[in-house]
């Protein structure tokens, strides 16, 4: 078939029949197959055992004979040629032995530890640095805790014992001790696993995110929107609005003459007395200092005024440790928030990028969306990111921003390809006409009269298919390059 030009020789019996491909790219996806056929029992090692694939057109593999390297176009498999580095496969200790897959094995993790920490110089190009091992090392600790640890120090034991690694042994327990507080700190270098030593971890995926959130908002003009109901009855009609939309888009969904009886006339809605406290709390948020208009300005400060104001939020929800932060880890959707452990510090991460930012708006908006993705408490984060958001713009006598029922998607989701695409464009331009939009209602009118604009541009709307917000002013859809008519 070769001769009659119906396959390609890749490597000494191997072929392809994809004429159209290049060899190199029909190599790459077929690399398991391959492994398998020219080097099977073999043993993916080193830092392949933790990448899986290959690395810079190379794959690190460990046998007991054969030949060392294979050459294949765009891939060279690099073997360990030892007797004693075949699979390891009978153990004590189940989570010791190396991982069938197909014909040949992947080191389990414990041995993958130790192979990455072996000092020979011969052997550095296969290997992950230190600080790549320890950062490794920090992310189990955050994710499964210290149990599993000291899991993988016991299976890492056996191993050491079976394949001469007892310095190898040595330096990983010294490295998992460090990082639980049993050994000295000082044998760590990544930045990570030290701030884990000294009870400060943080998410060093999130701090990237905030640095690239931080830069993306400071590089944005905004336009100064003053606030247009500072005092009196005005005021108050503006936080009974803020608290109204900021609890729906949550799903505490009430009326508004239900909510006007809550905020204004202490009445607690039969079989939802929670529901009720919760725009209660919001709406007191809203409207008086700190939370109103005295936001943080340490990072002490932020921390405090956080668990403060979502403890006045969620006060009648005793169950959901009001103003504690959280113990258990949440997420929403596809997105996992930030561990625990790693709340207070990560926060403290994010607030050292805010000297950066010098506008109201360019602080509401990093301070909102940190909370929000950092999730620190067990209910009430939205809640609590926004009001946080709306203090930034009140020192300042900018006007708050209120997100309307009719306009929660397009909110939600710039949120979301911030989050997961770390683009701010989509976030910038739902605040800005949250923004615009809340400077054009009137406030100094009773609430049945505040209703009836709600009403006009649709805002209460939930189906966003249908209906798009209005301005309050012009009756025509809000646009991001509109300011206040």
């Amino acid at each position: 078939m070769r001769q009659q030009g119906l396959l390609r020789q890749l490597y000494r019996g191997v072929y392809s029949s994809n004429l159209n491909a290049e060899d190199a790219d029909v190599v790459r996806r077929n690399w398991s197959r391959i492994l398998d056929y020219l080097a099977p029992g073999s043993v993916l090692s080193h830092r392949s055992a933790f990448d899986t694939k290959p690395k810079d057109g190379v794959l690190y593999i460990s046998r007991a004979e054969g030949r060392r390297d294979l050459e294949l176009p765009g891939l060279t498999f690099k073997g360990l040629v030892k007797q004693s580095r075949g699979p390891l496969l009978n153990v004590e200790r189940p989570g010791a032995a190396d991982v069938p897959y197909q014909g040949f094995y992947v080191a389990s993790q414990p041995r993958a530890y130790l192979e990455n920490l072996t000092t020979d110089k011969r052997i550095t190009p296969r290997q992950l640095s230190r600080t790549e091992i320890e950062e490794r090392l920090e992310k189990l600790i955050t994710l499964r805790g210290a149990r599993a640890a000291n899991a993988l120090r016991d299976d890492a034991r056996e191993v050491a014992e079976r394949l001469n690694l007892q310095a190898e042994f040595r330096t990983l327990d010294s490295l998992i001790g460090a990082m639980l507080g049993t050994h000295p700190a000082r044998v760590l270098g990544s930045r990570l696993a030290l701030a884990r030593a000294h009870g400060l971890p943080y998410d060093p995926q999130r701090v990237e995110l905030f640095e690239s959130v931080a830069a993306q908002i400071r590089n944005q003009d905004f336009a100064e929107v003053s606030e247009p109901a500072r005092h009196g009855t005005a005021r108050e009609v503006f936080a009974f609005v803020e608290s109204y939309f900021s609890n729906y888009i949550e799903g505490t969904t009430f009326t508004v003459e239900e909510a006007q009886d809550i905020v204004f006339h202490g009445r607690i809605i039969p079989n939802r007395s929670e529901d009720s406290h919760d725009i209660k709390g919001t709406f007191d948020a809203a409207l008086r200092d700190p939370m109103y208009s005295q936001p943080p300005t340490t990072a002490d400060e932020f921390l405090a005024w956080l668990q403060r104001a979502n403890a006045m939020v969620m006060q009648a929800r005793r169950e959901k440790h009001p103003g504690e932060w959280k113990t258990d880890a949440n997420q929403a959707g596809s997105t996992l928030f930030v561990p625990p452990e790693l709340v207070p510090e990560t926060l403290r991460k994010a607030w050292s990028m805010m000297s950066l930012l010098t506008h109201p708006m360019q602080r509401a908006l990093f301070s909102m969306f940190v909370v929000s993705e950092t999730h620190p408490f067990t209910d009430g984060n939205g809640r609590t990111s926004r009001l946080l958001m709306n203090a930034f713009l009140s020192q300042h006598q900018q006007c708050r921003i209120i997100i309307p029922t009719v306009f929660r998607e397009d909110y939600l989701l710039s949120l979301k390809a911030l989050s997961h695409q770390s683009d701010a464009t989509a976030y910038m331009r739902a605040m800005r006409i949250g923004q615009a939009w809340a400077s054009e209602l009137a406030y100094d009118v009773d609430v049945p009269e505040m209703s009836r604009q709600l009403d006009n541009c649709n805002s209460k709307m939930e189906d966003t298919r249908v209906f798009r917000l209005l301005s309050p002013k012009t009756g025509l859809p809000m646009r991001a390059d509109r300011g206040p008519a």
